[in-house]
């Protein structure tokens, strides 16, 4: 959870797997964006909105023991899950911070790659996630994007319970101000935040009734159950059935899915001293000026007590 965006997906019982088990899906595609950025030994690289575990592993092998990996995230509990996972593979160039995606209160200019996967989208206001990623990039260094298209979540053969629950999923985002079809546009908005050499990159993954991912769609849309309602989207009789219904047709050795098209986007910050974007950076400095004094909670994959630490802000 990265904090001061509109997050809708409910820390219920489950969902540190569903987010795992959605990590893993995807991992070779975040991989493959990694190697062609070059992160490298030495590396300092941020993973902003890591949750559970983000890519952190994949930071933290390529940057090496000379290299250094800051994973920050809202949620303790998310966090104290990716320290468990960090410990216990090994990971000792990893440091976890609690804090707000959106307004790091980390040194401006300080890395090398500052990565962020399904924050602009899941939890909105992306002009202001780009502008706090270039701040804290150094001259010459990367900003990382991945972000959803929706259009491509389907199931074949159609069922009316799938494409159901998959318009449910799309509004409940949009009545919080979220955009599960920013991928997109986000070539365009990082283009447009100053930055250089901008790659794009869209990949599609599917899956068989008998993988853990042909369960993605329910469980998404059981993580967001509490919003849906709220907004009087769907009744609850309705949703219990077409989950229902959409878990039949999943598990049906016939039938295949695909995921969301997620857009891969990266860019340069220009080596010149000067920040790309005038715009994207006054928005991120004027909302981090609202925060100047709050806390964030650092620990090291091995680090004994918790300590609070306060960052200026520049």
């Amino acid at each position: 959870m990265p904090s001061t965006g509109h997050y809708p997906i409910e820390r219920r019982e489950g969902e540190i797997e569903r987010l795992r088990m959605q990590a893993a899906a995807i991992e070779f595609d975040a991989s493959v964006m990694l190697d062609r950025i070059g992160v490298g030994p030495g590396w300092r690289c941020l993973d902003l909105g890591c949750g559970p575990g983000g890519i952190v592993e994949l930071l933290s092998v390529r940057a090496g023991p000379t290299g250094h990996v800051i994973a920050l995230d809202a949620d303790p509990v998310f966090l104290e899950q990716a320290r468990v996972l960090a410990r216990d593979r090994g990971l000792g160039n990893v440091e976890f911070v609690q804090g707000d995606a959106y307004c790091t209160g980390l040194a401006r200019g300080s890395f090398e790659l500052v990565h962020a996967r399904f924050v602009a989208s899941i939890v909105g206001r992306p002009k202001d996630l780009i502008g706090e990623a270039v701040t804290l990039t150094c001259p010459g260094g990367i900003v990382a994007l991945q972000d959803p298209d929706i259009s491509t979540l389907k199931c074949y053969p159609p069922h009316a319970a799938w494409d159901r629950l998959t318009q449910v999923l799309e509004q409940v985002f949009a009545c919080v101000g979220n955009d599960v079809r920013l991928a997109q546009g986000l070539y365009q908005l990082v283009r447009r935040a100053g930055l250089e050499d901008v790659q794009y990159r869209p990949f599609l993954v599917g899956f068989r009734s008998g993988d853990r991912m042909a369960d993605f769609l329910p469980a998404t849309v059981e993580s967001v159950r509490r919003t849906i309602l709220h907004h009087g989207l769907i009744d609850e009789a309705e949703l219990n059935a077409a989950l229902a219904a959409c878990r039949r047709h999943v598990a049906d050795p016939d039938t295949v899915s695909t995921y969301v098209t997620v857009a891969q986007v990266w860019g340069r910050r220009p080596r010149a001293s000067t920040t790309p974007n005038t715009t994207f950076h006054r928005t991120a400095r004027s909302r981090c000026s609202l925060v100047a004094s709050q806390m964030s909670v650092r620990e090291t994959a091995y680090g004994g007590d918790a300590q609070a630490n306060q960052t200026p802000t520049p």
